[in-house]
């Protein structure tokens, strides 16, 4: 039985949006939930009323009402959502207009810049007038190679002003990282900034944007920010214009908001990459902007009043949800750079300073204070504080300790689940109930999430696949030049029909509770068994002399035998004596199956662009066949160790 770690009070309850939202529903269909889970098994069971609800609660701003709410939510993919609406992503965003701070930016140059929402009107206004004086059109595409400042922002509210398609990578991708995107997608305006930090160095973007415009022909405009220089040479980048320089003049310019359908295209995100070229994903300005807000107003409990940060670049949907909380009236903070630098405290005291209120971050940055020792809550004022969101991969039972230990005993730490798919997320937090230890706490509202078993039944209390049995607004509209369907039907529905599976390896339990236990696709199988990754994570991590861990399967003698590679922790070397406290820890604490046949040492453990392990890449290197796609890495150079491990080859 997990461990409680938090709950509301009652007061606390019933000062949630979530709560409002309960009693809307009970006075609308003459309802008495008092609790989560009768909601959540409404809102799945209803869905066309659930998300009629959300649009009115959420306060959607559009020019045309809808005629329907979805013309059918078993038909995945292809259902038709809010049919008959016109809006404008961009007019929501931007419905506040007033001197409250919009914006607050740090980098790691740790200089503070803010922005105000009427600001922040005014200067998407003058952007968004360049953009149709250069003839960007409804359907056209506006790219951002941009470190999360407020330039992004402003440059995507402009695009999504006129009708134009956004998407975005961050300035660390490489050339053919950025290619592999942009090229499938033939942007028309790029927008850049001249360079980043990262651990102090000033790190140059230009060179990088001269590369890629050489194969990106369809690129007429390059919009440059300067950011860490004043006056940086353009003149080496064809078509570029400092940023101060397109923007059009005037003070008072009213932005004209395409009233679009519900379906239009505003995002393109995009699959990892690390099996071929990235997947483009085209997902709906109305899908994205109703599924965002139900999440950061139910789910985040997020206000007006409300300081929200999400340590994110913008090459990650945490960009696009923080992005979106715009729409709720907050003030969100930005952040470029390392977050240890200049020390582990950095974010902590930007929380201390800008009196936070949510803190967003990875389950990976969480893992990595706790390893450098720090206890925030005993450097830093951390009262304003009420909420710590977790994602990117599972926060183990350790790290939700160590948060109520070290950060704030008075706090709902929400880890929560989703992916660059739908924008948002399948499993994330509820303000009104109770938080346990390794669990996230529920399923999202209108989310039929359900954990399938071998014989693709509904299991609960038992790992399973992660499927979606109705679908949801924000689930992409189509792949990029994927003209019958078939890259997105193969990457969802190719293993059950008209259901969304969506590669996660899940546990439902009897009161609502999530467990992640990994990707699907990188489950083991020793003898048969399924068995997460996550499982052995959370134990070997727990390890000191250990800094991180990769764990394959690799196929041996018709079976499968599990494989840890370990990245030692400074001063220390993987002797036959830990090898045996690692076995012993995880027969003890996970079972004998867990216990790996082979344990090696390598200096560095491959992450994917968005800071994900790279379980399958890793496992076709050690069985001698190609990774296609090494320019979806943060450090490819790190796959080079497992290469002819000669343990390998042995029993």
């Amino acid at each position: 039985m997990a461990k409680m770690l938090w709950k509301p009070s009652e007061e606390g309850i019933k000062n949630t949006h979530m709560y409002r939202f309960m009693n809307f529903i009970n006075e609308r269909y003459n309802k008495d939930f008092k609790e989560y889970e009768p909601l959540y098994q409404w809102s799945v069971d209803n869905i066309p009323d659930f998300w009629a609800s959300m649009w009115e609660f959420a306060g959607i701003k559009a020019s045309r009402g809808y005629d329907e709410v979805v013309d059918d939510p078993q038909k995945m993919p292809g259902a038709k959502w809010f049919s008959g609406a016109r809006l404008n992503f961009a007019e929501n965003l931007l419905r506040f207009r007033d001197d409250r701070v919009a914006l607050v930016f740090q980098g790691e140059d740790q200089v503070i810049r803010k922005v105000t929402y009427a600001e922040l009107y005014k200067e998407v206004a003058r952007i968004a007038k360049s953009l149709r004086e250069l003839g960007i059109q409804v359907g056209d595409r506006v790219v951002g190679f941009m470190p999360n400042m407020p330039e992004t922002i402003v440059a995507m509210l402009a695009a999504a002003s006129v009708g134009a398609t956004w998407s975005s990578c961050s300035p660390d991708f490489g050339i053919k990282g950025v290619l592999d995107r942009f090229g499938q997608i033939k942007p028309r305006v790029l927008f850049t900034a001249n360079g980043y930090w990262f651990k102090g160095k000033n790190l140059d973007s230009l060179e990088r944007i001269s590369s890629i415009l050489k194969e990106l022909p369809s690129i007429e405009k390059v919009v440059v920010v300067p950011y860490t220089e004043l006056e940086p040479d353009i003149s080496g980048v064809p078509n570029a214009v400092f940023y101060r320089d397109f923007k059009a003049s005037g003070s008072n310019l009213e932005i004209e908001f395409e009233q679009l359908p519900f379906g239009h295209p505003h995002y393109i995100m995009y699959s990892s990459g690390t099996t071929g070229l990235p997947k483009c994903m085209v997902q709906s300005a109305g899908g994205v902007l109703i599924n965002q807000l139900k999440e950061l107003l139910l789910h985040t409990d997020l206000k007006r009043e409300d300081t929200i940060f999400y340590f994110t670049t913008c090459g990650w949907m945490m960009w696009n949800w923080l992005t979106c909380s715009l729409a709720v009236g907050a003030t969100l903070l930005l952040y470029d750079g390392n977050p240890f630098h200049p020390n582990p405290g950095a974010l902590w005291k930007m929380a201390q300073d800008q009196k936070m209120n949510i803190f967003g971050t990875s389950a990976g940055y969480i893992a990595a204070v706790q390893n450098a020792g720090l206890k925030p809550r005993e450097e830093f004022d951390l009262s304003s504080l009420k909420a710590l969101l977790s994602t990117g991969s599972p926060l183990s039972v350790e790290g939700f300790e160590f948060v109520y230990r070290e950060v704030k005993q008075d706090l709902q730490l929400a880890s929560i689940s989703g992916g660059s798919d739908i924008n948002g997320c399948f499993a994330a937090g509820n303000p009104m109930g109770p938080v346990y230890a390794g669990e996230l706490q529920c399923r999202c509202l209108g989310m039929k999430v359900e954990a399938f078993d071998e014989n693709g039944k509904p299991v609960r209390n038992k790992q399973g696949e992660l499927v979606c049995l109705a679908a949801a607004p924000s689930m992409p509209i189509y792949f990029w030049d994927d003209p019958n369907g078939e890259k997105y039907h193969n990457a969802y529905f190719n293993v059950y029909p008209g259901v969304w599976r969506h590669g996660d390896f899940i546990e439902i339990n009897d009161r609502g509770g999530v467990i992640i236990y990994g990707r699907s696709d990188a489950t083991l199988n020793p003898g048969g068994v399924r068995i997460g990754t996550a499982e052995i994570y959370r134990q070997v991590e727990a390890i000191p002399e250990i800094e991180d861990s990769l764990v394959v399967g690799q196929d041996w003698k018709n079976d499968v035998r599990v494989i840890l590679f370990v990245k030692m922790a400074e001063g220390h070397e993987l002797t036959e004596e830990l090898k045996n406290r690692i076995r012993t820890t995880l027969r003890t604490n996970a079972s004998p199956r867990h216990v790996p046949a082979k344990i090696i040492a390598v200096p560095d453990i491959p992450y994917t662009l968005n800071m994900k392990k790279v379980e399958l890449a890793v496992k076709k290197v050690i069985q001698g066949q190609a990774v296609l796609n090494k320019d979806a890495l943060r450090n490819p150079e790190s796959l080079d160790y497992f290469e002819n491990i000669r343990e390998l080859q042995e029993d």
